[in-house]
């Protein structure tokens, strides 16, 4: 038997982790293997993957520098040649990519030699955070807080690239955040998602960033005889090959088009160049996606740290920060949670010896030393 693989995507803040987190917990007794990918030094994703899973036994791998893509041999395979040691330890492994990297060269490697034998892809799910989907925000043209006063380059549209890309290459769609939403937002948001990628299978609400497990393990959405014509010596700078042979369809309706696994129809690249060239073009094309950590060694006051957190997020172009910050008089760390301008902040449930704050900040021509210097300002303690 071959260890079923779902891979889970989604733009920047959309909620992946809390998803998986979710899952972790409502399995206690499934057997579970996490691959966390994120784009940052810092990983703040698996740290709380760590402590969802750690009841349950869930063993998490970190896959570091935010590109899954660009170390597929270096990282990926390593830890999937473990895993395969140990199958029938193993019930289902689940794959978080960063949220600036596509599923399209996971979904590749999974038909490598090294692996095809062992593992089998059960399904994509792209989560979506929805009151961002439905403000435009991740809509090409929409400006990036913060971008007006950076005197930078228009960001070419990189959001809407990256997130119609995940869309496309996703069998669910799981629209996250929509606690407060009506039903007309809803069908406003479904009917976004459909055009942006019409041939997505399953379109899923997850209340409260939950999901039931029947709805994202256990699909069989990926049959054996599906190729993904992987490469000889997995090479990034290779020969472009076509779209798989066969998707995830029922039987009475075949995919005719199957440019959605191209990973290319937004960007006017060519349609059948690499998936893994494709995500290098962010790299090299769009450098403007960075990705800092700020430290602290003094104690923080949580409702000043949430406020420098926001002000920073509207003074400079930074989509995403997260990281755990140590509050005087607390013994469990404040962690931090920011998409845009929108920051939460809640105390880990364990007690935490680690007295020094990191946050790690991602965003579009960001700069370090003017964030480094509203934290120190809005804080009144030393960031660097």
């Amino acid at each position: 038997m071959k260890i079923p693989v779902t891979i889970v995507t989604g733009f920047l803040g959309s909620g992946k982790t809390t998803l998986i987190s979710g899952l972790l917990k409502k399995n206690p007794d499934r057997r579970l293997a996490v691959l966390v990918n994120e784009f940052g030094e810092v990983s703040v994703d698996g740290a709380l993957l760590r402590t969802a899973g750690e009841e349950c036994g869930v063993e998490i791998h970190d896959l570091p520098n935010g590109c899954i893509c660009c170390t597929i041999k270096d990282d990926f395979l390593p830890v999937m040649s473990q895993l395969r040691k140990r199958k029938q330890e193993i019930d289902h492994v689940l794959i978080e990519t960063s949220g600036l990297a596509l599923p399209t060269p996971v979904m590749r490697a999974l038909a490598w030699p090294e692996v095809r034998n062992d593992f089998q892809l059960d399904a994509v799910l792209a989560v979506v955070d929805t009151p961002q989907l439905l403000a435009g925000n991740l809509d090409k043209g929409k400006p990036i807080p913060g971008a007006d006063r950076t005197e930078i380059p228009e960001h070419v549209n990189s959001v809407e690239h990256i997130l119609n890309q995940q869309l496309e290459n996703a069998d669910v769609v799981v629209l996250n955040k929509i606690d407060e939403l009506e039903e007309e937002r809803l069908l406003k948001a479904e009917d976004i998602v459909r055009q942006k990628a019409a041939k997505v299978r399953f379109l899923e609400l997850a209340y409260h960033a939950e999901l039931d497990t029947r709805l994202c393990m256990g699909l069989s959405l990926h049959d054996e005889a599906e190729v993904f014509e992987p490469d000889d010596d997995h090479d990034h700078h290779h020969h472009h090959h076509g779209p798989v042979q066969s998707a995830p369809l029922d039987a009475d309706s075949p995919l005719i088009d199957q440019h959605q696994f191209d990973g290319h129809s937004h960007t006017g690249l060519a349609s059948h160049e690499h998936s893994e060239h494709t995500h290098q073009h962010f790299h090299e094309h769009d450098p403007g996606w960075q990705s800092f950590v700020l430290r602290s060694s003094q104690p923080q006051d949580s409702e000043r740290l949430k406020a420098a957190v926001k002000e920073v997020s509207t003074d400079q172009p930074v989509l995403r920060a997260k990281g755990f910050a140590s509050v005087e008089g607390k013994h469990h760390r404040l962690v931090v949670q920011a998409v845009r301008n929108r920051v939460q902040a809640y105390f880990e449930d364990a007690h935490s010896h680690d007295q020094e704050s990191q946050i790690v900040f991602i965003g579009y021509h960001c700069r370090r030393d003017r964030t480094a210097e509203l934290m120190n300002k809005l804080t009144g303690t030393l960031w660097k």
